[in-house]
C-alpha cells in the first residue's frame, strides 16, 4: 500500500494537476518517513520541474498561508483588509503556520529527496549537483522562518525524526553548495533536466552562477554572527562568478496548471499596499511604484497629489471596513487574475549587487567599491521595468515622504550614496527591500538580520511578548510536529537560544 501512495503521489505532482495534488495529506504516508526506492526514474525530470514549483510554495493557498499571511506583512509590503487577518497584529494563527509546515513536507521535500536520491543512484552527476542546490534554495527559506528543522534526518524511515539546528544547517548548506559548485565547474556547458528544468531550461552554466549567488546570500545572512565564514563564503562565490545582469535572474515559470500564486490571491481584495511603501517609493519618486501598484481606486484619498495609497501595518479589527480595498493600492494588472501571470521570482542579479555592496563595505573582496555596487544594483533593477530610468535616481537626495498625515517618513536616509557606514547600510538594504519585491519571504529575513528598511510601528499588537515597534523573530513550532514527532521538536527546543515564542531570535540573527 505505501509503495501505491507513493507512486501516485509522484505521477499526480509530475503531471502539474492540482486536484491531485490538493489531496496529498490524505492519500501520503507521513512525509518524514517518505521513501522513492519504487519510482521510476523517468520521473525525474517532471519531479524537479515539481519541485521548483512547490518549493515555492507556488499553489495559491499554500502560498497564502506561507507567505502571504507572514512573511509578506513582517516586511511590510503589504498590510490586510481582511477583518480576521490577526497575523498582521502579530498573532501566529496556529492553524495557518502548521499548514506551512505541512505544505513543505507534505509537498516539496519529499520531491527534492527524489531527485536527489535518484539522481545520486543513477549517476546522474550534474542532475544531482543541481538537485542540490535547489534543496539548499528551498530549506534556508524553511530554517530562516523557524531556526531548528527537520533537515539531515529527512526521509529516513523512522517514526520520530530529529531536527537540525540552525547553526549546523548553515554549515551544510554551505558544504553543500561548494560541492555542487566543484562539480558544475568540472561539467561547464553541460544541460540537465532540459525543458523541464522551470528556471534554467537544464543549462547548467546558469546553475552554477546561481549557486554562487545563493553561497553569497547566505554568507551575507551570516555576518553577524560568524563574520570570518560569512567572508570567506561571499569572497569564494564572487570569485567563482555570480549574477551579474538580468539575463541571470532565476524565477520559476509559470503556466495555466501552475499560476503565479499572486494571480489568484489578488482576487480575494484581502490586502493591499503598506503604509511603509507608499513612504518610500513616493518620497523617492521610484519609477517602480507604477510598476509594482496600481492607484487606489478611490484615487488620491490623502490629498498628496499622488494616487498610490497604503496602509498601515496591524490595523484593528473594527477599523478593517470594505473601504479599505478601495482607498489603497492593490498590486499592478500584471499580478492580478487579468494580468500575465509572471514567473515567480527567486533570485536576481540586482539582489547580488546589493549583496556584493554590503560585503565591499565590510571590507571584503567583492570586485568593487560598494558605491558602485550599490548603484549597478539599483541600475540592474531598474532594468527589470520597462521605461525605468536609473541614471538620475542614483544621485538623488530625495528620502522617504509622509505616509499620511499620522505617519511621518519612515527614514531619512536619501538614494545618493554616503554617510557613515550604518547610513550606507541603510541604503543599501533599502534598495535591495525595494528591488526584491514581491518576495516578502527573503524581505522579511533581511529585516530581522540587519534592522532595515526602517517601518513603521503596527498600530496594535495582540502579541504579548512583540510590541508594536519590535519584530515578529521567528515561528514557533507547529502543534502536529508536537502530535506525530513530539520527543523531537520537544528536544528541537533545547536548540533554540530563548523560548519556543515569536520574541527569540534565530541563530543569525545576532545584530
Amino acid at each position: 500500500m505505501k509503495t501505491i501512495k507513493i507512486l501516485l503521489f509522484f505521477i499526480c505532482t509530475a503531471s502539474f494537476i492540482p486536484s491531485c495534488t490538493e489531496g496529498f495529506e490524505e492519500l501520503n504516508t507521513r512525509p518524514d518517513v517518505l521513501t522513492a526506492d519504487a519510482v521510476d526514474a523517468s520521473l525525474i525530470g517532471q519531479a524537479f520541474a515539481q519541485s521548483q514549483w512547490t518549493g515555492m510554495h507556488g499553489l495559491h493557498w499554500r502560498f497564502q498561508i506561507s507567505q502571504s499571511l507572514f512573511s509578506d506583512l513582517y516586511s511590510q509590503y503589504f498590510a490586510t483588509t481582511a477583518a480576521n487577518f490577526d497575523s498582521d497584529r502579530y498573532t501566529e494563527v496556529g492553524r495557518w503556520i502548521d499548514l506551512a509546515w505541512q505544505s513543505f513536507y507534505g509537498q516539496a521535500a519529499p520531491q527534492i529527496k527524489f531527485v536527489e536520491d535518484l539522481s545520486a543512484s543513477e549517476g546522474l552527476t550534474v542532475e544531482n549537483a543541481i538537485a542540490k542546490i535547489w534543496k539548499v534554495q528551498a530549506y534556508h527559506r524553511q530554517t530562516d522562518y523557524w531556526g531548528p528543522i527537520i533537515y539531515s534526518q529527512y526521509g529516513n524511515g523512522e517514526t520520530s525524526v530529529a531536527y537540525d539546528s540552525q547553526e549546523e544547517i548553515y554549515t551544510s548548506f554551505f558544504q553543500t553548495l561548494g560541492e555542487a559548485i566543484t562539480t558544475l565547474e568540472s561539467n561547464r556547458g553541460a544541460n540537465a533536466f532540459g525543458s523541464n528544468d522551470q528556471i534554467y531550461g537544464g543549462d547548467a552554466d546558469k546553475w552554477l552562477t546561481f549557486a554562487n549567488s545563493l553561497r553569497l546570500r547566505l554568507a551575507l545572512r551570516v555576518k553577524y554572527v560568524s563574520p570570518g565564514l560569512a567572508q570567506s563564503e561571499a569572497e569564494k562565490s564572487v570569485a567563482s562568478g555570480v549574477m551579474e545582469s538580468n539575463a541571470d535572474n532565476a524565477f520559476v515559470a509559470t503556466t495555466q496548471n501552475s499560476m503565479n500564486p499572486y494571480s489568484t490571491i489578488t482576487n480575494w481584495g484581502e490586502f493591499r499596499m503598506s503604509a511603509t511603501m507608499e513612504s518610500i517609493l513616493k518620497g523617492y519618486d521610484d519609477p517602480r511604484l507604477a510598476a509594482y501598484f496600481n492607484p487606489a481606486a478611490s484615487g488620491d484619498t490623502d490629498g498628496d497629489g499622488n494616487p498610490y495609497e497604503g496602509l498601515r501595518n496591524g490595523q484593528p479589527k473594527v477599523d478593517k471596513v470594505p473601504a479599505l480595498n478601495s482607498d489603497n493600492s492593490d498590486m499592478n494588472t500584471r499580478w492580478l487574475p487579468s494580468g500575465e501571470n509572471p514567473p515567480i521570482k527567486v533570485m536576481t542579479a540586482a539582489e547580488v549587487f546589493f549583496l556584493r555592496a554590503e560585503g565591499a563595505l565590510e571590507g571584503w573582496n567583492m570586485g568593487g567599491d560598494a558605491q558602485a555596487l550599490y548603484e549597478s544594483g539599483i541600475t540592474t533593477s531598474m532594468g527589470e521595468i520597462a521605461g525605468a530610468d536609473a541614471s538620475a535616481y542614483v544621485t538623488s537626495s530625495a528620502t522617504p515622504a509622509a505616509a499620511d498625515a499620522s505617519s511621518p517618513p519612515v527614514s531619512d536616509v536619501p538614494i545618493a550614496f554616503g554617510g557613515s557606514s550604518e547610513t550606507q547600510l541603510e541604503q543599501i538594504i533599502t534598495q535591495k527591500w525595494i528591488a526584491l519585491y514581491p518576495d516578502g519571504w527573503e524581505a522579511y529575513s533581511e529585516k530581522r538580520r540587519t534592522g532595515y528598511p526602517k517601518t513603521y510601528p503596527l498600530i496594535a499588537s495582540d502579541n504579548p511578548t512583540v510590541g508594536v515597534d519590535q519584530q515578529m523573530r521567528r515561528m514557533t513550532f507547529v502543534d502536529s510536529e508536537f502530535s506525530n514527532n513530539g520527543a523531537a521538536v520537544t528536544a528541537a527546543e533545547a536548540l533554540l537560544s530563548g523560548s519556543d515564542d515569536n520574541a527569540t531570535k534565530l541563530w543569525w540573527d545576532k545584530k
